[in-house]
């Protein structure tokens, strides 16, 4: 993942004062919003203006904290690489998850589901965190209707989790990472 750092940027906007003296107030409801933005009640946007910053000084706002890429005058953050959840199936449910000797976690997940890439890395980074006392595997709902049908999921993201072959709690939605803890740390 990689971000360009802005320094800033302008937006032409007219205020209430510039409107001219004759044009009636906002009172009355118009149809479209064009009727607003003809008597400057609305601010008109006209595109971006990019200032040149020297490189430097952007280097110093990043270079502390991550690796810099650099290609001509844009700044990119290189993130670390990402720990990926083990998926886990119709197939290897039994083993993984029921016949676990330790607590398991599971990520029910969708590819088309933003909230659920939303809290998937909060849930690699608590993989990592609990490695050895936790697993954790994420469990395509598209692929394996019939899991999660068995166990009554209606909303993604919802995390499970599972103890001794049985379920033991759920927290369903992209939830704080303290939410996630709080639920873990009963079973492990």
């Amino acid at each position: 993942m990689a971000a360009t750092v802005i320094q800033s940027f302008a937006v032409p906007c007219r205020s209430r004062a510039a409107a001219p003296a004759s044009a009636p107030r906002a009172s009355a409801s118009f149809s479209s919003p064009l009727g607003r933005r003809a008597l400057g009640l609305l601010p008109q946007f006209s595109g971006l203006r990019c200032a040149s910053v020297p490189l430097k000084v952007k280097l110093a706002a990043v270079a502390a904290r991550s690796r810099v890429v650099r290609r001509g005058s844009v700044v990119c953050e290189v993130q670390e690489t990402a720990v990926q959840l083990p998926d886990v199936t119709k197939a290897t449910w039994q083993s993984l998850v029921l016949d676990s000797s330790v607590p398991v976690l599971i990520d029910f997940w969708a590819p088309w589901c933003g909230p659920c890439r939303m809290i998937e890395p909060t849930v690699a980074k608590l993989a990592k965190v609990y490695e050895g006392k936790l697993k954790c595997y994420k469990l395509n709902t598209d692929e394996n209707p019939d899991i999660a049908t068995q166990y009554g999921i209606r909303s993604i993201p919802t995390m499970m989790i599972f103890k001794n072959g049985e379920k033991k709690d759920t927290v369903i939605g992209a939830v704080p990472e303290s939410t996630l803890v709080t639920s873990i740390e009963k079973f492990v």
